[in-house]
């Protein structure tokens, strides 16, 4: 009997999840006694690498095995119902396989490395509440795309293209507004480093923006900051691990580098990068469709198979959206430093994350290049150093 690609692509899925959902219910494992970072590092980039494979199967499996099935069983449904109905269900799947997945590969991983402060109870309403905002908005999006292509079946690639932008704009105003409140808790900072946050925003003509705290010691150890939103939505965010655990010096070059993807509009880049990188996938996932078939997206089965390989499109232009992110990270940086002229408290801040959040100074040179989305914090250090040192 000959096993077809996709019949061993659902296997595998569906396998790796039983294996982890054994582990799931089995004993906890005990807490590693060496908080070793290049191992906590290896394992994670085992499962990265692990998740990338397992989504493309599982989506081999839809497209090329179950897909059609599933399409003939929600025939009766009324024509427009169909696909968000197909994505839903897909959606619900595949939030039941990957659950155990989840578990022992993000929640236990943090516990045994001492990094986690949620309870079982609490990350379970945390990934119900991410689960079902996935569910619905995916669906809702296959439903403007199926009637995009009903309405247009030969322009609705270029269509599509060209809603990106107002699309991907409109998530960094949702994200901010209403959907990372429903996770933690912001509320605006006060007192002197809000200050002189402020202060150092006015400088670059940017005090408008929002400076909020959240409490990231809900969920972890981990310390972070980050810029989002635009249209009126901006903010500078800190954990509050950030600003408990980090002198003000080091907090304000951590703030410096978030001003700085503020100050040269970085939101609006990434926009701009993911239209002209989903530019690719789609055109790919259209012809390879076309190529195979002979046709165009006639139903939820080819949206399955359009999906697959558009999928493979993104992996593949991965490392290029990596490379990116690194040069306006690296960009972030230099402005860190002209805008505090300090860059001794940039590698002081850089060495205090790396031994909060236990990341290693250098992956493999193939992670970095593949995966990463930052510089590695052993570049960024040496340089801040250097900086120092001739300044």
């Amino acid at each position: 009997m000959k096993i077809r690609p996709a019949a061993l692509a659902a296997g595998f899925t569906y396998g790796y999840a039983a294996m982890r959902l054994v582990q799931m219910v089995g004993p906890r494992p005990e807490p590693v006694a060496d908080r070793d970072a290049k191992r906590y590092g290896a394992e994670r980039r085992a499962f990265l690498v692990s998740g990338i494979v397992r989504s493309l199967t599982g989506l081999a499996a839809t497209a090329f095995v179950s897909g059609d099935a599933i399409e003939r069983g929600l025939a009766p449904l009324p024509r427009p119902l169909r696909v968000p109905a197909f994505v839903a269900l897909l959606a619900l799947i595949e939030t039941a396989r990957e659950w155990p997945v989840d578990f022992v590969e993000h929640y236990e991983l943090e516990r045994r490395y001492a990094m986690s402060e949620q309870s079982v109870e609490s990350w379970t309403a945390d990934h119900l509440k991410g689960a079902a905002i996935g569910v619905g908005v995916t669906a809702l999006l296959a439903a403007g795309a199926d009637l995009l292509i009903r309405r247009a079946p030969r322009r609705w690639p270029l269509l599509a293209i060209g809603a990106m932008p107002p699309l991907l704009a409109l998530a960094n105003v949702i994200a901010p507004t209403f959907i990372m409140p429903l996770f933690n808790k912001y509320v605006p900072l006060e007192g002197n480093l809000e200050r002189l946050i402020r202060d150092l925003a006015t400088r670059y003509d940017v005090g408008n923006a929002q400076i909020l705290r959240f409490d990231m010691s809900r969920q972890t150890k981990k310390a972070n900051a980050f810029v989002t939103g635009v249209f009126g939505t901006e903010r500078i965010v800190l954990a509050d691990t950030l600003i408990d655990e980090f002198p003000d010096d080091e907090t304000m070059f951590v703030v410096a580098h978030e001003l700085g993807h503020y100050v040269r509009r970085d939101p609006w880049v990434a926009i701009a990068l993911g239209t002209v990188a989903t530019a690719g996938t789609i055109l790919f996932g259209a012809a390879m469709l076309k190529r195979t078939t002979g046709h165009g997206i006639r139903g939820p089965a080819d949206g399955a198979r359009f999906a697959f390989y558009a999928s493979l499109a993104g992996t593949v232009l991965q490392p290029v959206m990596a490379a990116a992110s690194r040069a306006i990270e690296r960009r972030a940086d230099r402005f860190a430093v002209a805008a505090t002229n300090d860059p001794a408290s940039g590698a002081r801040a850089f060495r205090r994350l790396r031994d909060q959040n236990l990341a290693e100074d250098e992956a493999p040179k193939w992670a970095e290049l593949l995966f990463a989305t930052h510089p590695s914090l052993k570049s960024r250090i040496a340089r801040l150093d250097d900086a120092s040192a001739t300044g």
